[in-house]
């Protein structure tokens, strides 16, 4: 990460207390993940990425969940949850206490990122000085969200809530993201002024706007993109917010020179490492801790995560690959194979319908289909390893702990226990038995002993 070397002391809270009943939910509502990460961590990732570290998380009563996740940042808890202005005074105690700046975002709209928060802290650095720079964007039709009311200077003067405003106000399209940066020094005198005569009975931080204003201190805006600023107050909202991210998530794989061939059936993860030349074939599923290095080739309805995959690999179709799987150059993890906590050196493969979990497939071995390892006695798991060069035929079993010798051979059928010399050939078959001429034989029994249908 760049080091940015703000001039002023940055600190931010973010609002997170609120408890999301429209999302009909158990879990707070910023505990909901987008791309496979809590909304609350989006915001916060956001923030570090700006270079903000001194961050706090207001929270609601028995909201240990959250404090937990957002360790080692400190949490504040709002115990009456009258308002983002109640809210944000519970916090001012624990902000750093200097000449600077205090950022002031929600931990439900995950999509705020670093080079606008960055925009708003340089704009508040500004020779004019405003008390107050608030975050705004355009909406059509605005329905539902408060505006920013601004005067011929292009000034900030006031934030009115939807619900507050008169018919004229309603018409303005200039929104508020909710998300501001206010002057330390000045904010708990305006803060302290906030009032709750309004229609919930809230105190609304937006009201200090207005109130910097009646006092004669400037305020300004700072205007993004109105797809960064999808608030999550419900499961459709949620649902946006996703689609938003996956948006964004693969505009920038294919900017880095990967080739996402139906880029929308595609789902990739907040930490996904796509390297240049890697192509993803229709409907693939990347969870969380992939890493595709250039030149690998993900087939259609694979599903990653936690895994690790070198160039010129080839995983799928139908592949999954848990977490611990590492694929190495040129290895091949064919359809319906599933791979957890294993090892495949350049070259290995697993061409179709295999298990290999808690192992190492040397270079160049072969998995014949159907194999499997079979690593748990139901008490403890146990690792497999796997020769360079080997051969494991179809439908074998390996018992874990057990080591197959570079270059051996397992013959198909075979359920292997013991340790297997590089080189040898070891095979657990029962003998066969044919029996001549039977097959004539057995039909006719069976003919006999077949009920005719009843007659009509």
């Amino acid at each position: 990460m760049t080091k940015i070397n703000h001039p002023l002391t940055v600190s931010a809270i973010v609002l997170a207390a609120g408890r999301g009943t429209r999302m009909r939910s158990q879990r707070a509502k910023v505990l909901h993940k987008i791309a496979g990460l809590p909304l609350v961590k989006h915001v916060i990732g956001a923030l570090e990425g700006a270079d903000v570290t001194d961050i706090t998380v207001v929270v609601g009563p028995d909201m240990e969940v959250v404090a937990d996740l957002v360790s080692p940042h400190p949490t504040v808890e709002q115990r009456t949850q009258s308002g983002t202005g109640n809210a944000v005074k519970a916090a001012l105690g624990q902000v750093a206490d200097s000449n600077g700046h205090v950022l002031v975002l929600f931990g439900a709209d995950p999509l705020i990122q670093p080079d606008i928060i960055c925009r708003m802290i340089r704009r508040r650095e500004q020779k004019d000085n405003p008390a107050i720079v608030v975050l705004g964007y355009r909406m059509d039709p605005p329905d539902g969200y408060g505006r920013l009311i601004t005067n011929a200077k292009d000034q900030l003067e006031a934030i009115i809530e939807s619900k507050e405003a008169d018919p004229e106000t309603l018409q303005i399209n200039l929104c508020n993201s909710g998300i501001m940066v206010i002057d330390r020094e000045l904010m708990p005198g305006l803060i302290s002024k906030i009032r709750n005569d309004n229609t919930k009975g809230e105190f609304y931080l937006t009201d200090i706007v207005a109130i910097a204003r009646a006092e004669g201190h400037l305020c300004a805006y700072v205007e993004g993109d109105a797809n960064d600023f999808i608030g999550v107050d419900s499961r459709a909202d949620l649902a946006d917010a996703e689609s938003a991210l996956q948006n964004r998530l693969r505009r920038n794989a294919l900017e880095n020179g990967a080739t996402l061939v139906d880029p929308d059936s595609v789902h990739l993860s907040f930490d996904t490492v796509i390297g240049a030349d890697v192509v993803i074939e229709p409907h693939v599923v990347i969870g969380p801790g992939v890493t595709l290095e250039a030149g690998a080739l993900i087939r259609s309805f694979s599903h990653l995560e936690g895994c690790h995959v070198a160039g010129g690999a080839v995983v799928g179709p139908y592949a999954r690959l848990r977490p611990g799987a590492r694929i190495g150059d040129g290895a091949k993890i064919g359809n319906f194979v599933e791979i957890k906590n294993a090892t495949f050196e350049p070259g290995a493969k697993a061409s179709h319908l295999s298990y290999i979990g808690d192992a190492r497939v040397g270079a160049g071995a072969n998995i014949g289909a159907g194999t499997i390892t079979c690593n748990y006695d139901g008490y403890n798991k146990s690792r497999t390893d796997i020769g360079d060069g080997a051969f494991i035929g179809s439908n074998s079993a390996l018992i874990a702990p057990v080591t197959i010798g570079d270059g051996a051979i397992v013959g198909a059928g075979s359920t292997i226990s013991k340790n297997v010399p590089d080189n040898a050939l070891a095979l657990t078959r029962a003998k066969a038995k044919v029996m001549d001429g039977y097959a004539i034989t057995f039909r006719k029994e069976k003919s006999k002993q077949k009920k005719r249908p009843p007659r009509k």
